[in-house]
């Protein structure tokens, strides 16, 4: 029996319920979700959920990783400190492809204030299903794991 990818799911307070759906359609499709976000709508600060994620991500307990904040900026820019983690906040199904496809992205980031959730379900969709192209995007992204040593 094969185990189940592993996906970690993390926000600040105020992405609560999008971050819930979202964790019930990743399941829904054979991912094993991690949530670690917060569960009340206290205010609660980006950077420590974003850094949780990451290391996640980046130790390889966990494959991939999607985060939200209300820009998807802000959390986007503290996972992306993190050695390892490369992470973009999209708000369109193309760049999602993209991140994936041509810089081997393994994290995705969601402003919950910006898009709505059925688009927030199809940008999620693109971005489990997308793979790495590698080939000449296989330097560029050797490029930027030099720029982390």
């Amino acid at each position: 029996m094969t185990a189940k990818p592993r996906l970690v799911l993390s926000s600040d307070h105020a992405d609560i319920p999008m971050r819930q759906t979202i964790a019930d359609h990743i399941a829904a499709q054979g991912w094993e979700v991690i949530d670690i976000g917060p569960t009340t709508p206290e205010s609660t600060h980006y950077p420590k959920h974003g850094e949780a994620a990451a290391r996640r991500v980046a130790s390889g307990e966990c494959q991939l990783g999607i985060i939200l904040c209300g820009t998807g900026q802000g959390i986007m820019m503290a996972v992306n400190k993190v050695k390892g983690i490369r992470c973009g906040v999209c708000s369109d199904t193309f760049s999602t492809r993209m991140i994936r496809e041509h810089n081997d992205a393994n994290m995705l980031s969601l402003g919950a204030r910006v898009i709505g959730l059925g688009l927030a379900l199809d940008i999620v969709d693109a971005f489990l299903s997308a793979k790495f192209e590698g080939g000449r995007h296989a330097t560029r992204v050797d490029m930027i794991k030099a720029i982390e040593s």
